[in-house]
C-alpha cells in the first residue's frame, strides 16, 4: 500500500516536473501561470473526485485491449478505480503549495494575490477540501463523496467568485 502511495507520489511529482519544464520552453518562464495550473493540475484531478459523487469508482474498468498503462483518464489507469479518487484528491490537497509559490501569475500577467488575506484563506478550502475527499474516497462511501465533492465545489467556487468569474481575463488577479 505505501508502495503505491509512494509510486503515486513519484509519478506526480515527475508529472508536474514536465509540466514545468514545458511551459519553461514555451514561455521561457519557470512556472505555470495560474490558468494553466488549474486547467493541466487541479480541473483534471477535481474532475475525478467529482466523478465519485455519481458513480462506483470501483465498476470503471481499462477499456478492452487497452494497456491500463497508457489509459489517459485516471480511472482507468493501472492505478484506476477508487485508488485514482484518492490519487486525485491527493493531487488536490498537494496543488494547494502551488498556488503558494511566489512569483506565480495569472494567465494576463497580473501577479496572483498571494498577499491578500482571501487567498490563503481559501488556498486553505482547498487543502482541507482534498484531505476530506481523501479521507472519503478511502472508505468508497458515494454518500461521504458527495459531501466531499460539495466541500470541494465551494472552495472551488469561493475564489473564482473573487479573482475569476467577475472579472474580464485582462481584470483577474486584479
Amino acid at each position: 500500500m505505501l508502495r503505491t502511495r509512494l509510486r503515486t507520489v513519484f509519478i506526480l511529482s515527475a508529472l508536474l516536473a514536465v509540466f514545468g519544464l514545458s511551459v519553461v520552453a514555451q514561455t521561457g518562464r519557470a512556472r505555470a501561470d495560474m490558468n494553466q495550473l488549474m486547467r493541466g493540475v487541479l480541473y483534471p484531478a477535481a474532475n475525478v473526485v467529482f466523478f465519485a459523487q455519481a458513480d462506483n469508482p470501483a465498476d470503471v474498468k481499462p477499456a478492452p485491449g487497452q494497456d491500463p498503462s497508457m489509459a489517459t483518464d485516471p480511472l482507468e489507469s493501472t492505478f484506476g478505480g477508487w485508488q485514482a479518487v484518492e490519487n486525485a484528491a491527493l493531487a488536490l490537497t498537494e496543488s494547494a503549495d502551488l498556488l503558494l509559490i511566489p512569483g506565480r501569475t495569472c494567465s494576463n500577467g497580473a501577479p496572483a494575490p498571494l498577499s491578500d488575506p482571501d487567498w490563503a484563506k481559501f488556498v486553505q478550502e482547498l487543502r482541507d477540501a482534498g484531505m476530506q475527499a481523501y479521507r472519503s474516497a478511502q472508505s468508497k462511501d458515494q454518500d461521504k463523496m458527495v459531501e466531499a465533492a460539495e466541500t470541494l465545489s465551494t472552495a472551488c467556487a469561493n475564489c473564482h467568485r473573487k479573482w475569476r468569474d467577475r472579472r474580464t481575463p485582462a481584470g483577474r488577479c486584479t
